[in-house]
């Protein structure tokens, strides 16, 4: 043996040390069990998260990478290990988020044989990933592990998987990490061209009604100063997606609300009405464009997009920007003339008022005896930092805490946009914790979501880590239940739900724990959540059968949003 080799398993630690990582989020077990003893002489360098389930622990690394704008990393076994984190990684993918996931495999000999806890689980993985490989001679290990970091953060970002044999993790090599700063063929950020650049100016300059629509590109691509100098130029009112939120303050004079099936109403009828219609890292989902058939047909669309593949991939446009939408927009703000459009803008605020006058009262100062979730939103926003971050999983609530969480700076929502996958809430909260203790992580969940992954109140109790849980409890799958009351003539099938007692659950994990069911509790309530210096679980049992509004219909037009 030379003296300067080391096993394998101990080079997939020292990689991640030589990237920087500061956690790991994962679940021993056979196949991965040699990285574990490697990993007990780093933990001084690197600190293991140990979750209470495989897609805990890629939940938690996406909320880890949501929050810091840093690779997140989660290890599993093989077999069930590692096909219990393809969940998060086809959730990562959609919702472009940066993680490194590292899977023990069975022994090379035993590849093919059905061996024990054996999965081809880079052939599962493979529609989920931006890249994936398996490794199974110990030279090839750290050289995977920088490309999968390059590649999982570099240009549009994405989940990468690594998969890596026993025998390679046994086996003896040497350690020379080398990061990987480029890889032949790989382009992950196009040139942005000034002649297109001169043409988006010269249509953003004839607009009468010009639009910009805005999505997490601005987030990721870091570009949030550079949208706001182009607005402030333009006076262009701007709305945004789901995952987009928070990249411009909501105070903004040009920030006319949200799009999308559960979005403000004047921001998802007028994309009918705009003449040129700017997206910016953006995809066009099928939640924000309704029937793609009626979409703004009457609109120029500038697309400023880092992804060649989202290109006219649902939305035509007249002119496609491609590259990094930080540099597209700081050259398309040098080019477009100052201006500004009032009555345009004022077409919005009066659709504003009417959905106040409709929907927004209602939801937050209701009259009625129920309590409602928007209810809790407010208060929440009374106690709350400008820096809070706010956490939630799939439903109703999730629609309801968007709508009425006053946002303030970037990277404060985390949320599963395009997979929808409920039980992502608490482990991402978690995630997003540990990354600043000092920040104020409000989880918001229902009762169907939590139950998916309630388990890793567990990692919060061991990692001490405060986050506020705040479970809005309707004893329904409350967004199924909506669809079944409008849509299927109120035939409720299989959507009731009959619930634990969730404060004794959260007692045995020694959270701090209160039960609200009456208005006069509630304020209180939130206000006593914020004080606590710990981990806290406030559940609020509000109305059964209330709905989120306005809602677009799956198949509708933007312009047929509903109020009521």
């Amino acid at each position: 043996m030379n003296d300067s080799q080391i096993r394998g398993a101990e080079i997939v630690i020292k990689s991640l040390v030589a990237e920087n990582a500061r956690y790991i989020f994962g679940y021993p077990g056979g196949a991965i069990m040699p990285v574990y003893d490697a990993l007990y002489d780093y933990m001084d360098q690197i600190q293991h998260i140990l979750t209470r389930h495989e897609q805990g622990a890629i939940h938690a690394a996406q909320g880890y990478a949501r929050v810091s704008g840093q690779v997140g990393v989660c290890m599993a076994t093989s077999g069930p290990g590692a096909t219990n984190l393809i969940t998060g990684i086809a959730d990562a993918l959609i919702d472009s988020t940066p993680l490194v996931c590292i899977t023990g495999q069975v022994v090379s000999p035993l590849l093919g044989t059905d061996a024990f806890q054996e999965t081809d689980v880079v052939g599962i993985s493979m529609p989920g990933t931006k890249w994936n490989i398996q490794v199974r001679k110990v030279e090839d290990i750290a050289p995977a592990i920088a490309k999968g970091f390059h590649i999982a953060r570099s240009g549009r970002p994405g989940p990468v998987l690594i998969d890596i044999t026993k025998d390679a993790q046994i086996a003896l090599g040497e350690f020379n990490y080398v990061p990987c700063l480029n890889i032949r063929s790989y382009r992950p950020y196009p040139k942005v061209e000034d002649h297109i650049i001169e043409k988006a100016a010269a249509l953003i300059n004839q607009a009468e009604r010009p639009y910009v629509l805005f999505g997490q590109g601005v987030v990721l691509g870091k570009a949030e100063k550079a949208l706001r100098a182009f607005l402030d130029k333009t006076g262009i009112p701007a709305a945004c997606t789901l995952l987009g939120t928070g990249a411009l303050p909501e105070s903004h004079p040009n920030f006319v609300g949200k799009l999308g099936m559960h979005g403000n109403y004047g921001p998802n009828l007028l994309t009918n009405q705009c003449d040129v219609l700017i997206a910016i890292g953006m995809r066009f989902d099928d939640r924000v464009t309704g029937d793609v058939k009626r979409y703004a047909k009457q609109a120029k669309v500038i697309h400023l997009e880092l992804d060649p593949a989202e290109i006219d991939k649902n939305v035509k446009c007249e002119l496609a920007v491609l590259g990094d939408c930080k540099v597209s927009l700081e050259k398309l703000t040098e080019k477009v003339a100052k201006g500004n459009h009032p009555e345009w803008i004022m077409k919005f605020r009066e659709l504003e008022a009417e959905e106040k006058r409709v929907v927004v009262g209602n939801d937050l100062s209701p009259t009625k005896v129920g309590l409602t979730m928007g209810e809790v939103i407010r208060h929440i926003n009374e106690f709350k930092a400008d820096d809070a971050i706010l956490v939630t999983d799939v439903g109703q609530h999730q629609m309801v805490a968007w709508r009425y969480f006053e946002y303030k700076t970037t990277r404060t929502q985390v949320t599963s946009g395009g997979l929808g996958t409920m039980g992502f809430a608490l482990p991402a909260a978690l995630g997003a914790q540990l990354h600043d203790y000092n920040r104020q992580v409000i989880c918001v969940v229902g009762d169907g979501g939590i139950q998916m992954t309630i388990q890793e109140l567990g990692t919060i109790m061991q990692t001490k880590a405060p986050v506020k849980v705040v479970l809005l409890n309707n004893n329904f799958l409350g967004m199924v239940r909506q669809w079944q009351q409008l849509f299927f003539d109120k035939r409720y099938s299989f959507t009731e739900l009959d619930n634990p007692d969730f404060i004794k659950i959260a007692e045995a994990y020694n959270f701090k724990v209160q039960k609200v069911d009456e208005r006069t509790d509630l304020r209180q309530a939130v206000a006593e959540m914020f004080v606590h210096e710990g981990p806290y679980f406030l559940e609020v049992v509000v109305e059964k059968e209330d709905n989120v509004f306005p809602m677009i219909a799956t198949g509708s037009s933007v312009e047929e949003v509903r109020l009521s």
